[in-house]
């Protein structure tokens, strides 16, 4: 099956990822994409085999942008804390970026996606997964160097953290202030610094 080259294939997969954000799975018709991609139907059919592969490669490119967002806050800091809650911190600008929604693609999918779009779900399903295990990774990197305070569970920090950030996306999407959303995540980022014993870098 012949392929787009891989610059316009990654093109074609960032507007994917715009428009399936923006409209959701159901919503966002054969029409649609020909529009956003500027292909034609067989040359869709040609590069991703079906409106659900197309998706399906959209959501893993949404997952790797995210992943990366949360690497280059790590890296960043010397302290796993710190660049924990540097992460959290800067979704409090979501109202900043130009960005189709403010809610997780991954999450608006999961909830979005039934019994006939089981792969798609399980897919995104299996994304959030992979973002919740760095968040754990994370803390037991902070317990390694010694930052956590004892009887703290990386695993359940985890799991708290990426409901906090789906959570706080979500609330977002609402009709509500920047500076509110901006608060929330300084908030969630100053409990990520409470459990934090102190250590000079």
């Amino acid at each position: 099956m012949p392929r787009q080259p891989l610059h316009d294939r990654q093109s074609s997969l960032s507007r994917a990822v715009d428009i399936f954000w923006a409209q959701g799975f159901h919503a966002t018709s054969l029409k649609d994409l020909e529009r956003a991609l500027d292909m034609r139907p067989g040359s869709i059919y040609a590069a991703f085999g079906s409106k659900e592969g197309l998706f399906n490669e959209a959501l893993d490119r949404y997952a790797e942008q995210g992943l990366k967002a949360l690497e280059d806050q790590l890296e960043a800091y010397a302290s796993p804390l710190e660049g924990l809650a540097a992460y959290v911190r800067s979704l409090g600008g979501l109202h900043d970026q130009a960005i189709p929604s403010r809610a997780c693609l991954l999450v608006k999918s999961v909830l979005e996606l039934g019994a006939r779009e089981s792969v798609a779900r399980d897919r995104a399903d299996a994304l959030l997964a992979g973002m919740e295990e760095r968040f754990v990774e994370g803390f037991r990197d902070a317990q390694a160097a010694g930052e956590l305070l004892p009887g703290s569970d990386p695993t359940q920090l985890g799991r708290r953290l990426q409901a906090e950030v789906m959570g706080l996306r979500a609330y977002a999407q609402r009709s509500v202030t920047r500076a509110a959303v901006r608060e929330l995540a300084d908030d969630m980022a100053a409990s990520i610094i409470d459990r934090r014993v102190h250590i000079d870098y």
